[in-house]
This record gives C-alpha cells, structure tokens and sequence, in this order.
C-alpha cells in the first residue's frame, strides 16, 4: 500500500517502521553521506539516487518507492541481468533527504542511497584584458617568452611535438562553444551518429555528434551560450589551436579532438548527470575503442557519492584517467575531504594551482596524501564566447582556479599519449607525476611535492 508523506512527523514515523523491517545492511559509505549533509554540501533537497541490488526485481523497487511515497523521475544507470538499477527518485513534501538516506542504507533490496549533490566549477573570474606574453602556464625554462613555472609545453612545442593526432579529450563541464575560433578545428564529430533524428549508435543519445547536453538532454554542447565560458576556457587550455594567428595555443593545439559532456548549467550539475557524463566516455571507448586518453573534471563541491566513486572506477577499468581540480577554498583536502579529487582510484590525478611566481595560489587547496601535482591556475588566458550584438562570437579572458591548473595537467596527458602510443593509462599517469619538478610551495602539500612538466612529452 502506498503511504504517502504529506508531514514530517509522518514521514518519521514511517521511517522508523522501514529501519525496524529492514534486515540486512547497504553497501556505500551512509557515514560519509550524512557527513556531506551535516556539512551543508548542496544538494537537490528533494531527490535521491538508489542503486538497487543485483537481483533486485520491479516488485522490490516499486515497494521501496512506495514505501517512501516516491516517483521515479530518470534511469542514471540501466539495470540489467548481472547489475542493479541505478534510479533518481523525487521525495515527497515533508522527508528530509537525511531521513530517507538514514531509513534505506538498511533496506535489504538497495546497495547504497544517496543525495544527488550539486557541483559547480572551480574558478573565478579576473580581467578579461591580457596583453600579449601572458600565455605563461604554456611557458618553459628556454622558451620565449619564458617562465620557470609554466607547464613547459612550449619547450615541447619547439621540438617539433603538436600534433596529438587520433588522441581524443573529454571535458566534463559547461559546454564548448564549438564554433570558436581557436577551438572549432579540434572539435569531435561523432563518425558513428550522423544528425538524421536517429540514435544510430544506439548508446541512448540522438544525433550526439559533438557530444551531449546533459543538464539540457540535448545533442547542443553549447546550450549555455555566453554562459558556457568556463567549459570554452578549459578547453582552450587543452586544445586551442596554435599557428593560426590568432588568440591562445593548448597543450595539445593540432590533431586533438574534444568531446563535450554538458552537464553544468546555470544553476551547477548533480550527481545524477556527473555519472551520467562520465559513463558516456566509458561507452565510447569500450563499444567503439576511441582513444579517449581522460576526461577534465574542473568542478566540485558535493559531498561523497558511491555513484559517481562507482562510475569512475568503470573510466579507470576502460583506461581513461580522470583529472580533477583540487578545490578552491584554500583548506587541506587530506583532513577535509574535496569530491571528486578525493576519491581513492588509481586513474584520478589531483591538481592544485600555483602562481607565475610559483607560488601555490592563495584559493588552492593542496593535500601531501590527496593532491597529486600543482600546475599554472593563476591569471591563464583562454577562450571563451562572447556575446556581441545578440550573437556568439570568439573571445578569450583570464580566470583563476584550479579549474584552470586541471586542464594542463589533461593537456599534457593527451601530448604525452600522442607520443606514447601504447602507454596505458596507468603509465601516462606515471608519466606526469614522474616527471614534475620539485618546488618549494609544494613540498609537503602535494604527493609529487613538485609543479607539472611537459618539457619532454
């Protein structure tokens, strides 16, 4: 029989009767959910994801949704014969996400129950006016101009290494303002879904030629217009296209090509669309072998989600490295954790930012056990839209964050990879953390205790 909530005292009430029936434990980390919530990590106050249990039939679903007064708004994971459904429920008035979470973690039909976090990016905006010669987190040692603590992609640059050719980029984000100037030549096309109204390569997406909206559910990566700038710039930052005279060059500027999953919007992303994001990469390297060498993750700030833990563990069993930005709020993320840098797998690099003086950035937040590398976040100039007269045009401005060291870190993983062609995803990973120089507003604060260097990738 349904039960429907309609207060909180009866919502406790049920509560309480589920915890009593329940007999067996879920799985999930219910302690470091709960934590999240006491925190006030933002989170969608009346939605919750449900990983049913292997086995778990419709009738044990329905009984859960019902039990708690319930719908089933979207599918984040299929389920199927070996694996559970992964299920975004909406709540009722009057049941706190707490109390739901505290009720199902002991429901023997479930896995885990969790918030459905809310992320944002992890930059801030500084004057979008940069002269020529500032394009310092590219610079090397012997490059011109020069900086010590640029990434030392020029110097690979002046080696004759820039084209990144059959090397392909995920940026999990805003949008991309696909037809930039510095960018558009670097932009995927999807050769297995031409735009015919169909879903061609039967991956769940019509027409997903550039990639997928997924705080829109559209096939329009650019969906944010103006608004997708943060997406734009990290971009550039990988993959702007160098010698052609105009604005910025990436790490990788020739032959890389970019993949766009939307899912920040106006009002941040969720959980739900994050797994939703990182499993897209994961079906197009395993069904269809792209070379997908990471995605660039340049967000944060919910708390922990066996979900999202989950789905990245699936990029890394596929090979494809998750690069994060440590956060922005100047604390240590080893006594504070920051999701998803914090997560435990052996495909994510962690990246703190440091200044053009080397100097780790005022916003950054480091960790000697939880932070892998530091890499130029201060005053980095890239591509962005603009919006002029009622129409996109090419732009490009300066931002902070560690959301602008990430992407030279991702940058450099596809310049290495387009060099190394049989390097795993492990051995890229090796590769950078190998190769980073020693510095001094490093030590103790990342594991490298040192900045990132591209010099000979």
């Amino acid at each position: 029989m349904k039960l429907p909530f309609r207060t909180g005292a009866l919502a406790g009430a049920v509560i309480a009767m589920l915890g009593l029936c329940s007999t067996a434990s879920a799985a999930g980390r219910p302690d470091l959910v709960l934590a999240g919530l006491k925190a006030g990590r933002p989170h969608q106050v009346d939605q919750l994801i449900v990983k049913y249990r292997d086995g778990a039939s419709a009738a044990d679903q329905s009984a859960v949704r019902q039990g708690l007064g319930a719908a089933k708004v979207d599918t984040i994971r299929a389920g199927n014969s070996k694996r559970g459904e992964t299920a975004l429920l909406r709540l009722p008035p009057g049941l706190s996400v707490a109390a739901a979470v505290k009720a199902l973690s002991s429901d023997p039909s479930i896995e885990y129950v969790e918030p459905n976090w809310i992320y944002t990016h992890a930059a801030t905006s500084n004057d979008t006016y940069v002269t020529n010669g500032s394009l310092w987190g590219m610079y090397g040692d012997a490059s011109s101009p020069a900086n010590q603590y640029g990434s030392q992609a020029a110097e690979a640059w002046t080696r004759g290494h820039t084209d990144c050719s059959g090397v392909l980029v995920g940026v999990i984000d805003e949008g991309i303002y696909f037809n930039h100037e510095d960018l558009a030549p670097n932009i995927w096309t999807n050769p297995y879904d031409p735009v015919d109204g169909r879903d061609n390569d039967g991956n769940g997406y019509v027409d997903d030629v550039r990639g997928w909206d997924f705080d829109g559910n559209s096939n329009n990566i650019n969906s944010g217009g103006a608004n997708d700038d943060h997406g734009t710039h990290v971009s550039g930052t990988i993959a702007g296209v160098g010698g052609n005279g105009k604005g910025v060059a990436g790490s990788c500027w020739s032959g890389v090509k970019l993949i766009s999953a939307r899912f920040l919007g106006r009002n941040g992303g969720t959980t739900a669309n994050a797994v939703k994001s990182v499993d897209y990469f994961n079906d197009l390297k395993t069904r269809h072998g792209l070379n997908i060498v990471a995605t660039n993750n340049s967000w944060g700030g919910g708390g922990f989600s066996q979900a999202l833990s989950d789905a990245i563990t699936r990029a890394n069993n596929a090979g494809i490295l998750f690069i994060a930005a440590a956060g922005n709020s100047a604390v240590d993320n080893d006594t504070t954790a920051s999701y998803p840098s914090n997560y435990p797998q052996a495909n994510i690099i962690a990246v703190a930012s440091i200044t053009n003086t080397g100097a780790l950035s005022s916003f950054s937040q480091w960790g000697k056990t939880t932070v892998d590398i530091g890499a130029p976040g201060s005053g980095i100039f890239s591509t962005v839209p603009k919006s002029a007269k009622g129409q996109l045009v090419s732009g490009y401005a300066s931002y902070n964050g560690t959301s602008m060291a990430t992407p030279h870190v991702t940058g450099a993983a596809a310049l290495y990879k387009s060099s190394h062609a049989a390097a795993t995803a492990a051995d890229v990973k090796a590769a950078i953390l190998g190769a980073a120089i020693p510095t001094p507003s490093l030590q103790g604060k990342v594991v490298t205790d040192g900045r990132l260097d591209a010099s000979g990738f």
